[in-house]
């Protein structure tokens, strides 16, 4: 394609969506800035909300600057193709053919899945060093926030994590009211939890019948596998990614030893070496589908030696894979409680001395997270108990959670507390 046909289309994309007005979109509790002197990069799974996020924020700016003055390309939309990082100086230059004078003016450009484009940091940092504009882009690989992000834009990006809608975020697409003190409130707040442990919180699914979300979430990991594993890592071996896939999903929040998945499936007549093994969870990882939790050690050599927990980026995966019984709340829960957490701070572990702790994590403070989904056995309570008092023990706390379904409750062991909380009140808190 000739340059001014590419350009032309570059335009036509730019005032189509300048012409475009937004239907209702919901506000996620992450607050953008509007001005800042950084690139606000937004990463996360794909169909998370980050698009609809940058929405959200240009339905803000609109009150307060000529729309001419936004520019939003989605790197997924067709009539942007092929483009490749020889010909992005193309956006730029028709964005100032069609408005010369904004040149003197500081414009807002939003860059939507900007990872399809190989080298685009490079353009991204020359265009921030250049240009008189403000900066956002987003991505569904986590090496946009990790190794390419940390590297080529070095200390110019402020980054965001976009997960799925939390509890809290759910309950405001519901409409429905937070207030702990109204019974009314918490009758319908405890319906909700009990759709959204099972369905999870990705937004197109809300309102939509059990058949309907299974194709929805199928799509959403049919196009995570297709687009940014098997196209991105040219992965031949799609029979043993799919049953990995599936593997894992079933199996969300518990220990898996690589040497021991390798032995499975080579005793299942599969080809395969560890590393293509330890490679395939590395680039699920990457595309935030999955998430493996180390055991808190000092040592590294150690957190490597050890097992690691898995959890997923949503519990409405786990139905595409296995029909849900009660005996899988406890599975959801520790997920729901992982993701809690994780939306907090990256360095999520699980704790194990004589007895096992499900999470901890340290940011500014120290929390110790036992989820046992039914406590009214006194064998269960006690194991839940005893744990997390060892565990406070060695990280010289007097407080932990035991994340429950129902029993809400304050034990004192020797000094040490224990606060337990139904799960649909600790996601509000």
């Amino acid at each position: 394609m000739n340059k001014d046909k590419q350009k032309n289309r570059i335009k036509t994309v730019i005032v189509s969506f300048q012409e475009r007005s937004f239907a209702h979109v919901i506000k996620r509790d992450i607050d953008l800035p509007i001005n800042t002197k950084k690139i606000v990069s937004l990463i996360g799974v794909r169909r998370s909300g980050k698009t609809y996020m940058l929405f959200h924020l240009i339905q803000q700016l609109r009150n307060s600057v000529d729309k001419k003055n936004i520019v939003y390309l989605n790197f997924e939309d067709d009539r942007l193709y092929p483009l490749s990082l020889e010909n992005l100086d193309m956006l730029l230059e028709s964005y100032y053919e069609l408005y010369p004078e904004k040149r003197d003016q500081k414009v807002y450009v939003f860059l939507d899945e900007v990872q399809n484009i190989v080298g685009w940091e490079r353009y991204v940092r020359r265009i921030y060093d250049t240009e008189n504009i403000q900066l956002y882009i987003t991505g569904s690989s986590s090496k946009l926030l990790s190794s390419e992000i940390a590297t080529s834009l070095r200390g110019r990006t402020i980054t965001y994590e976009v997960f799925p809608f939390s509890f809290k975020e759910y309950l405001h697409a519901k409409n429905i009211e937070v207030n702990l003190y109204s019974a009314r409130s918490v009758s319908f707040i405890k319906n909700a939890f009990n759709r959204y442990l099972v369905d999870g919180g990705f937004a197109e699914t809300f309102d939509e019948t059990e058949d309907i979300q299974r194709r929805i979430l199928k799509d959403y990991l049919d196009l995570i596998v297709y687009k940014d594993i098997i196209e991105r890592y040219l992965i031949k071996n799609h029979s043993l990614l799919k049953h990995l896939i599936k593997h894992l999903f079933v199996n969300m929040g518990t220990l898996v030893s690589f040497n021991k998945l390798y032995n499975d499936y080579k005793s299942l007549g599969y080809k395969v070496g560890k590393d293509t093994l330890f490679d395939y969870i590395s680039y699920l990882q990457e595309a935030y589908a999955l998430f493996t939790v180390p055991i808190y050690r000092h040592s590294v050599k150690e957190e490597i030696r050890n097992p690691k927990k898995l959890f997923a980026i949503d519990n409405g995966f786990k139905k595409l894979f296995s029909i849900i019984s009660s005996q899988d709340y406890s599975i959801l829960y520790e997920n729901m409680a992982f993701l809690h957490l994780r939306r907090q701070t990256s360095e999520v572990y699980y704790f194990k001395k004589k007895q096992e702790v499900d999470l901890y994590i340290k940011t500014d403070k120290q929390y110790l997270v036992n989820v046992s989904y039914d406590i009214s056995n006194p064998d269960t309570m006690k194991r839940e108990t005893k744990a997390l008092c060892e565990a406070m023990d060695y990280f010289n706390l007097k407080t932990a959670y035991l994340i429950t379904s129902e029993v809400e409750d304050t034990i004192v062991v020797e000094g040490k507390t224990i606060d337990v909380i139904p799960m649909w009140k600790w996601l509000l808190s």
